[in-house]
């Protein structure tokens, strides 16, 4: 179906190469142009320089390049896929003096499992091949080439592809058929990218099924580029979510010095850091090294605090770093697996039991193979003689040796058996499980049935309905390698496997990924069990789904283990910052008095709302007592009842007065003024009661005023009583003027004008800044004070200090006529109640200014009730004992015979 050619043709010319590089970065604008032709300018001086030498070649015969001589397996079809697979290990370690010829890469340990990829490309193909309804009439065909897991190698294996010659000749078309329709590899990002740039420059399509690294997603770069396998931009915020998701926020990271690794870790790194975790070492695999700096590596681990490890690395690189880590007796960590070793078979082994049990990582997506499975039983070398690496592969698998005809049997050794090409039958159930893996086969496999899809798509164009210009259809005998990648790109379709296979507008598939775990299995081997999925493209809060009961981790138990700098802190605390530490490393602060945190981890905490209070723990908000003098509480019963009761002495004493009204002893002292003064004293102690109770509007109006107007009038009677008396005993002298003023007026009018004086300061003070009721929470932060507020303190203090003024008048007024002559003389007595009235409320002062809340209340409740008391005492109790067992004493006939020399003052 499809021509023969003969000779070799030129493909791409010089000018056409660069115009398409140009064409390419061109669209992508300025900058990220300048940024592309940076990166592809040396490679296009490479390619340049290559192709004059290739031409040169031509000319004069004894100038050649200097390559390896390129074989690979090849398998005859209408349609050739190529494909490029890291069967074997190489190892380039010598150390380059560029002093001798550098030695050659030799290719020498085959890898099973990557063997199965080769095996799983040749399934798909054969399974397409018998499917009538998919490529009709056309056969697909194979050539491998093995890249040894080499950079050069690869891209030896890309120009062998591309030119069809055993030396690569670059621009040179020498098929005698056509070229590889496709190519599928290589499996690494680092060589994937070295063929990219290549096939790119002539827009062939290029299906890598494990090549992660997010570069490759640039179109502007690598144009013809796709893969089966998600890009690593999504495995590493699936990583990071995973690592948020059990709580790990002190995380060590470990990657590999290629594209896979560099990339994968940085865009892991921004996503921890934009969750909250800190990133406790980031060391790195140096993979040119021989021993891949493992002890060093092994030495930051075993001193991290961190239990938490991702690791971006292939299994391959990995291997060292393991080694080293049993060397060490590093053990407890967990191990957080990408893609590149999560399912590695090359990894379960026995002696890494105790490092990775325990391992959750992420792997592609994969469904099953149906068939696959006894396609590698059957697959044996009498089958399959020419395959490639068929002999080597049964060698490594059961450990035998093919001899050579040559080859004398007793040159082996005691444990090497010759091989038969009868193993697997014989020890079929034993051996099938330590070369069957799933790794990336799915992915090949659906890399081939995407190449087959569009192979179909493309001979089943109708003309006039096709997607080329006006409407075309390719050429199905001589189609562009730029004309399938367009069908490529348009593969939307279900696979045998039933897993979609199409590619989104970067060459990516959809990003699912499976939740894998390393557990122990009863027979003692590790085994990789799915506990969960992960899709990128799922809603917001849907992306997970994950068993986390059926988790075994490397502690033996079900829960989570903890990966943290810093224990957590409990509610009540907050976190502190450790001065020139990570954000992840902190120490737990409780929070300051009146301050709550009601959850863990708080970075800082919050006050309650005015009528609350934190709880002892501090971890969360309950209501402020309420508190206030009441009647009910000791303090208060006790004060008021103190009040009742000394109210009810000026209130008797009041009644014998009036009892014995008519009794000298009551007329002498100004019987009125004394009825007046003993109920202003009863009012005094009652108006104690104002100031217990609830500190309502009202209250808080009266109380104040209510004291200051009954203690005015109480203090203005005593000075009345004691400015009459000195005028009494002077009006007494021959032609004094005094004696105009005796009588009621003058008592009447000094009661008058000094109380007065104190309403009106309390009239004033109402009006202008009266006294209010508030909750005062600053006193005490876990109480609410109910008070009155005095509304002026300055005209509180200046009521007091008029009632001070006055019975310091009275004072010193009483005091200088005490020794006046006169059995009624009253003045010492008045002398010794303003002396106590006055230290009373001397001591008040700085008692009430140093108590808050009821205890102010009740301070200035005792000084009511102890001025007022004194004064009761001090003046009236020494008269009621006259009255009652001393009054024959003072009667008038008693005073005519005993006392005629005594002036009858009053």
């Amino acid at each position: 179906m499809f021509p023969k050619k003969s000779g070799c043709q030129v493909s791409m010319d010089t000018s056409e190469i660069s115009r398409v590089i140009l064409a390419t970065t061109e669209r992508a604008g300025p900058k990220r142009f300048i940024r592309a032709l940076h990166c592809q300018r040396a490679f296009v001086l490479l390619v340049s320089y290559l192709m004059q030498a290739s031409a040169l070649q031509n000319a004069v015969a004894e100038c050649q390049l200097q390559t390896t001589e390129v074989s690979g397996f090849s398998s005859e079809g209408s349609v050739l896929i190529g494909g490029i697979f890291p069967a074997h290990n190489a190892r380039p370690y010598e150390d380059v003096t560029f002093r001798k010829k550098p030695a050659a890469i030799t290719c020498q340990t085959l890898i099973l499992e990557n063997y199965q990829w080769l095996q799983a490309m040749m399934f798909a193909m054969d399974e397409i091949n018998g499917n009538p309804d998919l490529l009709p009439n056309i056969t697909l065909g194979v050539q491998i080439y093995d890249s040894c897991r080499m950079p050069q190698r690869a891209l030896e294996g890309t120009l062998w592809l591309l030119s069809g010659h055993q030396k690569p000749v670059l621009n040179y078309d020498c098929w005698s058929t056509r070229p590889p329709a496709a190519i599928i590899g290589d499996s690494t990002s680092t060589r994937a990218i070295l063929m990219a740039h290549i096939l790119g420059l002539y827009r062939y399509p290029q299906i890598s099924y494990s090549a992660s690294s997010p570069l490759l997603s640039d179109k502007n770069q690598f144009p013809s580029f796709l893969r089966t396998i998600t890009s690593d931009d999504f495995q590493s915020r699936g990583l990071a979510q995973l690592v948020i998701h059990f709580g790990w926020t002190w995380v060590g990271l470990l990657a590999e010095d290629n594209d896979y690794g560099q990339q994968g870790i940085q865009i892991l790194h921004e996503e921890l850091v934009k969750s909250g975790a800190c990133v406790a070492f980031s060391e790195t695999i140096i993979t040119n090294r021989a021993d891949k700096n493992a002890f060093a590596i092994a030495q930051v681990i075993k001193k991290s605090t961190a239990n938490a490890i991702v690791i971006f690395s292939t299994d391959y690189n990995l291997i060292f770093v393991l080694d080293e880590l049993i060397r060490q007796n590093v053990t407890g960590k967990i191990l957080i697996a990408s893609e590149g070793w999560s399912t590695s078979t090359l990894l379960s082994r026995e002696k890494y039991l105790e490092i990775l049990t325990g391992t959750i990582g992420l792997e592609s997506h994969s469904g099953d193979m149906p068939g696959f499975e006894g396609y590698l039983t059957s697959f044996q070398p009498s089958n399959y003689p020419d395959y490639i690496f068929i002999n080597e592969f049964w060698e490594v698998t059961f450990g035998c040796k093919w001899l050579d005809p040559k080859m004398s049997p007793s040159l082996l050794d005691n444990k090497t058996a010759p091989c038969t090409g009868q193993e697997h039958r014989e020890s079929q159930s034993s051996k099938k499980k330590e070369f069957t893996s799933v790794r990336f086969t799915s992915n090949i496999y659906s890399a081939i049935y995407a190449v087959a899809l569009a192979l179909h798509d493309l001979i089943s164009c109708r003309p006039g309905g096709g997607p080329f210009y006006m409407g075309t259809c390719a050429d199905t005998m001589d189609f562009k390698p730029w004309q399938l990648l367009h069908y490529l790109k348009s593969v939307h379709s279900q696979t045998e496997v039933e897993a979609e296979a199409f590619f989104d507008r970067d060459g990516n598939p959809p990003a699912r990924y499976d939740i894998v775990n390393w557990q122990l299995s009863p027979q003692g081997t590790v085994r990789q069990v799915k506990v969960g999925t992960y899709e990128a493209s799922a809603a917001r809060g849907k992306h997970w789904v994950i068993n986390t009961s059926t988790i075994q981790w490397t502690t033996g138990k079900t829960q989570v283990p903890t990966s943290v700098c810093s224990s957590s802190c409990p509610s009540g605390f907050r976190k502190a910052a450790k001065q020139g530490e990570a954000i992840c490393c902190f120490q737990c602060v409780q929070c300051p008095p009146g301050e709550v945190s009601n959850y863990s981890d708080s970075v800082e905490c919050f006050r309650c709302q005015w009528d609350q209070w934190p709880n002892d723990k501090q971890d969360r908000c309950i209501p402020k007592t309420i508190e206030y003098l009441t009647y009910s509480e000791p303090l208060g019963a006790t004060l008021s009842t103190a009040s009742i009761v000394s109210s009810m002495m000026p209130a008797a004493i009041l009644a014998l007065f009036i009892h014995y009204r008519d009794t000298p002893i009551v007329k002498a002292n100004n019987s009125s003024l004394s009825f007046l003064l003993l109920l202003s004293l009863i009012l005094c102690l009652l108006c104690s009661l104002f100031f217990i109770g609830y500190p309502t509007q009202e209250k808080c109006l009266l109380r104040q005023a209510a004291f200051g107007t009954t203690f005015a009038l109480s203090v203005s009677c005593i000075l009345s009583k004691t400015i009459l008396v000195v005028i009494a005993f002077n009006a007494i002298k021959p032609n004094s003027k005094l004696r105009k003023w005796l009588g009621p007026q003058l008592s009447y009018t000094i009661i008058i004008v000094c109380t007065l004086i104190q309403v009106l300061l309390c009239v004033l003070w109402l009006h202008f800044a009266p006294p209010y009721s508030e909750y005062n929470t600053h006193i005490h932060l876990e109480k609410i004070i109910v008070e009155c507020n005095e509304g002026s303190p300055v005209v509180f203090w200046c009521m007091l200090g008029y009632l001070g003024l006055m019975a310091i008048i009275s004072f010193v007024v009483a005091f200088l006529a005490r020794k006046l002559p006169d059995r009624f003389n009253e003045t010492k007595f008045i002398t010794f109640s303003m002396l106590a009235f006055l230290s009373v409320w001397l001591s008040f002062i700085p008692a009430y200014l140093s108590t808050k809340g009821k205890y102010m209340v009740a301070m200035e409740i005792f000084a009511i009730f102890s001025s007022s008391s004194s004064l009761v005492h001090c003046i009236f109790l020494p008269k009621c004992y006259i009255i009652l067992f001393r009054s024959g004493n003072y009667s008038k006939d008693y005073r005519i015979g005993k006392g005629a020399g005594h002036a009858n003052t009053f």
